[in-house]
């Protein structure tokens, strides 16, 4: 059974942050780890990307910072392979820490100066925590003016990835450079013997130690994805809901304003469709759901405020209208149908900058999902080759040139 977020003895601040998310209850990744955290163990986890692995470093973080003294020091590093990675974190970290005092800074190469400048700032005068890349961390402490006389937490996520891309000696070098006396934290994917070998080095005697495979969908669940143009989107959308009368389709959509301007166009259809997300107080998300349950209303099209906790046994088509961020809110999203005996289809549209974030999923499940030709009236779609944007493959041969960035 999850945990409730409310039940794990965090600041009230926080847990708002967490529900105005749409967080309610832990994955198992976060219900094993943040109590561990909380307690000041040193741990480390095996939780490939898309298991919740983020929000379960971050909270405990969060939560222990905001009752330290602020002034003006790095309280906490958290480090990455990839300026990408960083930026993501970065991200999630400002949803969660919304409603506190809670200070952040992405620090990665390729940058202007400007940017280098205020990364600058943010070293000396202390945001509380800093996601960066080795190289860029590294160019920083050689200027001398990094202050880590009070940091209390290193974070090493994706470790396995940095140390194939040749980053173990920056990791040490940064590392040395830290207070003795910290909390220290590694998530990897895969927990080979030199993943083990930096952990003897890094974390106290006796860490926790964590081991986490993500849920895979239901059997049930026909997968399929669409390869679009963003332009290409509404109009695929409009042919699936007309090619067969369904009674129960939820539509995901990562942003509100693509929640809205989509639901406004199939309105315009005369499609019985309504939009639920957080810009929508909690009686009228009540009062859409409740029409869509008795079946008022065909099509709801949500953000991921209903992804998890909804309870309706029978909705026979998920659309990810884009592609999620994560592993874990995909099984989320296509788990809403094929629920009890049923069963159901999730298809899944992934435009050109989404091939790569969609390609992970696919690892993460342990099997492609087939892929289906658009309809001939919407013209072909863009070719799907996440290979152009993967970087795994080369990421030995590049590991010099990729270490600065």
């Amino acid at each position: 059974m999850p945990v409730k977020f409310k039940d794990l003895n965090l600041e009230d601040k926080l847990v708002e942050g967490i529900e105005a998310m749409g967080f309610k209850e832990t994955t198992p990744v976060q219900e094993q780890t943040i109590p561990l955290i909380l307690e000041g163990r040193d741990l480390i986890a095996s939780a490939q990307t898309g298991t919740g692995k983020t929000a379960a470093f971050l909270l405990p973080v969060i939560n222990k910072i905001m009752n330290l003294p602020h002034d003006e020091f790095v309280k906490a590093l958290i480090i990455v392979p990839t300026r990408e990675l960083a930026t993501q974190i970065d991200q999630q970290l400002e949803g969660l820490s919304y409603y506190t005092s809670i200070s952040s800074l992405a620090v990665y190469g390729g940058g202007d100066g400007s940017e280098f400048s205020q990364e600058k700032k943010a070293l000396m005068n202390g945001a509380d925590i800093i996601i960066g890349t080795p190289g860029r961390l590294i160019a920083h402490l050689n200027m001398g003016y990094v202050k880590w006389d009070k940091l209390g937490f290193l974070i090493l996520d994706e470790a396995d990835r940095m140390l194939d891309m040749g980053f173990n000696e920056d990791i040490m070098k940064i590392v040395n450079k830290l207070p003795k006396e910290r909390q220290s934290l590694m998530f990897s994917a895969t927990m080979p013997n030199k993943i083990r070998d930096l952990a003897r080095k890094l974390l106290k005697n006796d860490p926790a130690e964590i081991n986490i495979a993500i849920s895979k969908p239901a059997e049930r669940v026909v997968q399929v994805a669409f390869s679009v143009y963003d332009t290409q989107k509404i109009e695929l959308v409009k042919h699936l809901l007309k090619a067969k009368k369904l009674q129960s389709v939820i539509i995901f959509c990562s942003t509100k304003s693509s929640a809205k301007a989509l639901n406004r166009e199939l309105k315009k259809h005369d499609i019985a469709s309504e939009e639920i997300h957080s810009d929508l107080d909690q009686k009228e998300r009540e009062n859409v759901l409740r029409s869509f349950k008795n079946k008022k209303l065909n099509v709801l099209v949500a953000t991921d405020i209903l992804s998890r906790g909804i309870d309706v046994e029978d909705i026979e088509l998920v659309i990810n209208y884009d592609v999620p961020n994560e592993g874990e809110d995909y099984i989320h999203r296509i788990g809403r149908t094929a629920r009890a005996a049923s069963k159901g289809a999730a298809f899944t549209f992934v435009n050109e900058k989404e091939q790569r974030k969609f390609y992970q999923i696919e690892e993460l499940l342990g099997d492609p999902v087939p892929k289906a030709k658009l309809p001939a009236h919407l013209g072909e779609g863009p070719v799907y080759d996440p290979s152009k944007f993967t970087r795994s493959s080369n990421r030995k041969s590049k590991s010099r040139n990729s270490k600065r960035n």
